[in-house]
């Protein structure tokens, strides 16, 4: 393989029509790191991954991969391997020849095609199936394919495009820790695109939250998830129990419809502001009563799922509901709150985090 490269776009903006898809969008991917673009549809991942891939050209903005700009470069000259979600193997060649096209159309020799080819297979654990074709084969099969074939190039960037939105659960579970741990292992350069949020969470160094054609957060994946920094971001990466209220006097605590709660950290006194509760952070029942919210309420939804039950509460005096994410402590599917219990809660005051509005940037 190459020596990893870096992936950068600067102010890089593609219009179609009236929309901006991607809007001043800057990225810098350092070499062997994996970066996920996630966001709901339309928010411009796929748009930003096809201009990298050449398919698209911005109006406006840079793209550099290895300090080489290659922004008005045809697709075959930047140097890229990519995994789309519908495979595109090429269904009348066998696995070998498949896997082998790569170097094939390079001009390679057939022993060395030969010595690349089988050298992929063995990786993406393949072996024997070398005069198989796509059709005899499963997703998961199919997916390890196209990924040897992507890589036999040896490229400096790998572009991954929803790779495992084809495939079942827990397949798709077990593609992701395989990818991983072959894209550490040769340290190469990845972008991958994707609206599954558990998929970005653990297959990357870092995660793009985008919305609107811009990234609205960049950092690891536990960063993200532990202190977003807006609304969209604590809301669509993960659940989250949002309350808005004023800033009191004394800048610690935050006046919502459920009462005054306290705030991790001073805020300016007067200011509108938004905390997020992550569900896990709730606590339900007994312990709750040292918490300094208190806030009760009564269960009117749950749902097993299997190490943990979730709850919908429903709080006293308001019209308000939460969601709460409560650990098994006994055998699975016994011992938890049942559809109408009244329950004391709160959270511990550092689980809760202060988040902008997007569209007005305050908090």
């Amino acid at each position: 393989m190459n020596a990893p490269s870096t992936l950068t776009l600067s102010s890089v903006r593609k219009k179609f029509g009236a929309l901006t898809a991607v809007d001043d969008l800057d990225l810098t991917i350092e070499p062997g790191a994996l970066v996920s673009l996630l966001g709901p549809s339309g928010c411009g991942k796929t748009t930003t991954l096809r201009m990298v891939a050449g398919f698209e050209t911005p109006d406006s903005g840079r793209i550099e991969i290895g300090g080489k700009d290659v922004t008005r470069q045809a697709p075959n000259k930047r140097g890229l391997g990519m995994v789309f979600q519908s495979y595109s193997l090429f269904p009348h060649r066998t696995v070998a020849e498949n896997v082998a096209f790569g170097p094939r159309m390079a001009g390679a020799s057939k022993q060395e095609q030969t010595e690349k080819m089988r050298k992929m297979l063995d990786m993406v654990h393949l072996n024997g199936r070398e005069d198989m074709y796509p059709s005899q084969l499963s997703g998961g099969q199919q997916q390890r394919v196209a990924l040897a074939r992507a890589l036999i190039v040896s490229p400096q960037v790998l572009l991954l495009d929803e790779p495992l939105g084809a495939l079942d659960k827990s397949l798709r579970e077990s593609m992701q820790f395989e990818i991983r741990e072959m894209q550490q292992r040769l340290e190469i350069t990845t972008l991958l695109v994707t609206h599954d949020q558990q998929e970005a969470m653990s297959m990357s160094d870092q995660i793009a939250v985008m919305q609107g054609g811009r990234i609205l957060q960049l950092g690891a994946p536990h960063e993200i998830y532990d202190r977003p920094e807006t609304s969209f971001v604590a809301t669509f990466l993960g659940a989250s129990n949002l309350f808005q209220g004023r800033v009191g006097a004394d800048g610690r605590t935050l006046a919502t419809a459920v009462g005054n709660l306290p705030l991790p950290r001073a805020a300016d006194a007067g200011t509108e502001a938004v905390l997020s509760v992550r569900p896990e952070r709730v606590v339900l029942g007994a312990e709750a009563g040292t918490l300094p919210q208190g806030l009760s309420g009564r269960v009117v939804t749950s749902s097993f799922r299997g190490s943990y039950a979730a709850y919908r509460v429903a709080l006293d005096g308001t019209e308000m509901e939460i969601t709460a994410y409560r650990q098994a402590d006994a055998a699975l599917g016994q011992g938890g709150l049942a559809i109408g219990d009244k329950v004391p809660l709160g959270w511990p005051i550092e689980g809760s985090v202060i988040v902008t509005d997007p569209a007005t940037g305050e908090e």
